[in-house]
């Protein structure tokens, strides 16, 4: 009885870190370029009174075995990197990556992040920045007379600037993809690091090495399904009931039992 409660309570703790991954998702549902997380389980370690091949009385190896699990535990919170669904704003500052890729940019020690967060913004000396301040890499700076700017599909930056009739180009925009996008890690502020287990960066120009588009006037939104979450989080709320039960069920036959030595 006592290894049911201690069951019941893994199950319990590991409903309530489902409820915390699916309430994270729930509140970034309207965060620019946010991708979901799914928590995943896995089960602990058996306790083993019979081990499978056994020899039985006759000499012959034991078809079944008696094994105790232990309970279960969250493995890991997986990052989904689906596309999520594009906006019109019509600022020429605000791209979308259609397809494969991350934004670069550069953090106030010197280190590269990486975002989907495409709502751009100039700065002071009319540098391409986050809504942080934080600049693309590479930097590209927008001239103080240009009168329109335009972003291609493939990342090269133009602007047409008073008195002139022709655009000049000023830089290209180039993205990074990784060979496991799962494995960066998130640092908030929109923002990945590559890790050991995401992998280098390949750089490339947009629409090249598999890498998506940009699209300028675009943002991209959140990833998050509200149905699907909300399913989610009344999956883990019923897991989370059934093991309070098991838990008040144990808690009964423990009295029970402390009834009877007492009687």
């Amino acid at each position: 009885m006592f290894k049911a409660l201690d069951i019941a309570a893994t199950g319990m703790s590991a409903q309530q870190q489902k409820m915390a991954v699916v309430s994270n998702n729930l509140a970034n549902v309207n965060t620019t370029g946010f991708k979901r997380n799914r928590a995943n389980f896995e089960d602990l370690l058996y306790q083993t009174d019979k081990a499978p091949g056994l020899s039985t009385t006759a000499g012959t190896p034991s078809p079944v075995s008696t094994q105790y699990g232990l309970g279960v535990k969250t493995s890991d919170t997986t990052k989904e990197f689906a596309q999520g669904s594009l906006r019109n704003t019509e600022n020429s500052l605000d791209i979308a990556i259609q397809g494969n890729g991350f934004f670069q940019i550069t953090r106030p020690d010197g280190t590269v992040a990486y975002t989907r967060d495409g709502s751009f913004k100039t700065d002071n000396e009319g540098r391409i920045v986050t809504a942080n301040g934080y600049p693309i890499e590479p930097e590209i700076t927008i001239p103080p007379d240009a009168v329109s700017l335009l972003i291609g599909e493939d990342g090269t930056v133009s602007v047409k600037q008073a008195g002139q009739t022709d655009t000049t180009e000023i830089g290209v925009i180039q993205v990074a993809t990784f060979i496991n996008p799962g494995g960066l890690k998130a640092l908030g502020k929109n923002l990945f690091e590559q890790s050991a287990a995401s992998g280098d960066p390949i750089i490339s120009n947009p629409g090249e090495n598999g890498t998506g588009e940009l699209l300028q006037g675009f943002i991209e939104g959140s990833n998050v399904d509200m149905v699907t979450e909300m399913v989610n989080m009344i999956e883990g709320q019923r897991a989370y009931e059934i093991n309070s039960k098991a838990v008040k069920t144990s808690d009964s036959m423990l009295q029970t039992a402390t009834n009877l030595r007492q009687g």
